[in-house]
């Protein structure tokens, strides 16, 4: 298998995306003139040679994720059906070449999901608030307007993806806005990330950073953002609305079991100049920026790159044998 293949869970089971619902890269609807389906919530990891790093990690976001984005829906996916759906996905990685699979709950008329019963036929209407009550969404509608208890549908899904290629470097700029709705939760920004990030992308950047109304560093487009004061790893302050990211999270854990000081706190980007800066993504894992475009400019710890992607690497694991 080397181009994306978009499955769909129906009845139990992983089925490939009808052609006429794909588009020409395989993965969507628009380019086939039919109505690309809402994204609630998303998750990707890296599989290289059939190891991947913390996947247990993104498993329980995912998981958490669908289990808040669905709250009051009709037709939610119960837990049971989210095990299953991962089991099945786990079992369809491939186990050579590098991947980038994407799992997906999408909001969507017949039109995306052939009108079937997503769900596997279990009862979908139970299942706790995985957010413990608290608002994830930062006061938006997580949908993009969308009212989630009229739903028509609600679909699990996985896109087989060949990884882009991923770099050891990144060259940063200041987001123009932040065009986040709900900060908390992958999926619903996904897109008006990625018109930030290319817009980003157009004044020399590779990736944008997101700033609070108040001017503090807060998240990359498309990753996670930290700083190194001395010998202590940064991380932006926990008052500030950020994706959970699993590779900043390992990182940070990683760093806290071998006695690093982790600091979180607010730091403007005029502030960073003479810091080294990171970027971490499931892709890329760590990438030290080399550049700030009209911004600050940061440094590098000989070795320390290095020493801490080797770790991080040292953490994939096998897949589970099919």
């Amino acid at each position: 298998m080397s181009t994306a293949t978009t499955l769909l869970w129906r009845g139990g089971l992983l089925e490939p995306l009808p052609d006429a619902r794909r588009g020409a890269d395989g993965v969507g609807a628009a380019d086939t003139g039919a109505a690309e389906p809402t994204l609630l919530v998303a998750d990707s990891w890296l599989v290289d040679e059939g190891r991947v790093r913390a996947l247990d990690v993104h498993r329980d976001r995912f998981a958490g994720s669908v289990d808040a984005a669905t709250a009051g829906m009709t037709g939610r996916p119960t837990p049971d059906d989210v095990d299953a759906f991962w089991t099945a996905v786990v079992a369809r990685l491939p186990r050579t070449g590098r991947w980038f699979p994407r799992v997906e709950l999408v909001a969507a008329g017949d039109d995306a999901t052939g009108g079937a019963d997503t769900t596997g036929g279990a009862d979908t209407t139970g299942g706790a608030d995985a957010t413990g009550g608290a608002d994830t969404t930062g006061g938006a509608d997580s949908t993009d307007g969308a009212d989630s208890t009229r739903a028509s549908s609600v679909a699990l899904r996985l896109r087989l993806r060949p990884a882009p290629p991923a770099s050891a470097t990144v060259v940063l700029a200041t987001a123009t806005h932040d065009p986040r709705i709900s900060p908390l939760v992958k999926g619903p920004d996904l897109m008006a990330l990625g018109r930030v990030r290319d817009e980003a992308r157009s004044r020399g950047a590779d990736e944008a950073v997101v700033l609070s109304g108040d001017g503090h560093v807060v998240d990359g487009a498309w990753s996670s953002i930290v700083w190194w004061r001395g010998d202590a790893l940064c991380l932006p302050s926990d008052d500030l609305p950020r994706l959970p990211g699993v590779t900043v999270r390992t990182l940070a854990t990683l760093a806290a079991v071998m006695g690093v000081d982790v600091l979180h706190e607010h730091a403007r980007p005029d502030e960073l100049s003479g810091f080294e800066v990171w970027t971490t993504s499931a892709l890329h894992g760590i990438r030290i920026a080399t550049g700030w475009v009209d911004g600050p400019s940061p440094a590098e710890q000989p070795g320390r790159l290095a020493l801490w992607r080797s770790r991080l690497d040292a953490l994939r694991r096998p897949l589970p044998s099919v």
